[in-house]
């Protein structure tokens, strides 16, 4: 998410908008397909945010190509070694029990993207890059597993942070007033963030509710308003001590993808603690006993779709 208040020149809205469709709709495709199609999306997407983020950082596009390349890689063989494409499901009716203890194997999984991290870091010389495989990687493998538990995990995420990013940019251009964090981003204003909050409360309750999802998800999209508002102003102040005013140039309208995509980093990786820390309990079907420690039922897209 690029800064969503900024000053846009009316000539560049059309551009914007068509950009912003567009990606939407790739994005919700992905989704809908699941499997290898979202996983190979995201990769790419981490792949090239990590480039903007070497490039920021002034690090050498040797170094960038190579961490792209490993992240990409290493993301895909972590997602299918910890989440394998397709598992079978338990019953007749195709839905997939998950125990709590299952979402553990994502922090093994975090853990050996840290551990890149440090390789890379090191053997390059710039303690930013090995960060930047975390800040990047952790986020895109959350996206993997929501996606690999249940879609509509996925599109709850998208919903509470484009409605973040859309209501908070309206927002702050109508209403105005005083600046949120004028030294990290001029443009913002603390209209926007309570414009983004109830955006996000809102979307994201409704999403819950066509979904199914239940508690917490229909009641915190508000705070992942806040949380997709966090992750924009971090990388904000990481374009302020670059001295740029974009990660990249790659979507019109919109600079880098790590523009487009620095709150939605955030919300995914909260919302993958929220299923370790076993705090969501998914509606069970009637006939379905469920014990304990149950998590998701994986095909409940089916009946939602």
């Amino acid at each position: 998410m690029s800064d969503a208040e900024d000053l846009i020149p009316k000539s560049d809205l059309p551009t914007r908008f068509a950009a912003g469709v567009l990606m939407i709709g790739v994005a919700l495709v992905a989704t809908l397909l699941g499997g290898w199609a979202f996983r190979a999306l995201v990769a790419v997407a981490a792949a090239v945010m990590i480039v903007e983020w070497s490039d920021m950082k002034g690090i050498g596009r040797r170094w960038a190509y190579a961490a792209a390349a490993l992240l990409a890689v290493a993301l895909m063989i972590g997602i299918e070694y910890y989440f394998p494409n397709g598992a079978p499901s338990l019953d007749d009716e195709s839905y997939l029990v998950i125990d709590a203890e299952d979402f553990l194997m994502a922090l093994w999984a975090l853990g050996g993207l840290a551990v890149l991290g440090v390789v890379l870091g090191g053997a390059s010389r710039r303690v930013s890059l090995g960060w930047g495989v975390l800040y990047i990687g952790a986020p895109a493998f959350a996206l993997m597993v929501l996606s690999w538990t249940y879609a509509a995990l996925v599109i709850w995420v998208f919903a509470v942070t484009w409605a973040t990013d859309i209501f908070a940019y309206f927002a702050g251009r109508s209403i105005g007033g005083p600046k949120l964090a004028p030294r990290i981003s001029p443009n913002k204003t603390w209209a926007g963030l309570i414009g983004g909050i109830a955006g996000a409360g809102a979307f994201g309750w409704l999403v819950a509710w066509y979904f199914e999802l239940g508690t917490p998800f229909l009641w915190i999209g508000a705070a992942m308003g806040v949380v997709a508002q966090a992750g924009d102003l971090y990388e904000s102040w990481e374009k302020r001590r670059a001295g740029v005013k974009d990660s990249g140039g790659l979507l019109p309208g919109h600079g880098g993808v790590l523009d487009r995509l620095d709150g939605l980093l955030a919300v995914a990786i909260v919302t993958l603690a929220i299923l370790c820390a076993d705090l969501w309990q998914p509606p069970m079907p009637d006939d379905l006993e469920a014990p304990d420690t149950v998590m998701v039922l994986r095909a409940m897209a089916d009946r939602a779709a």
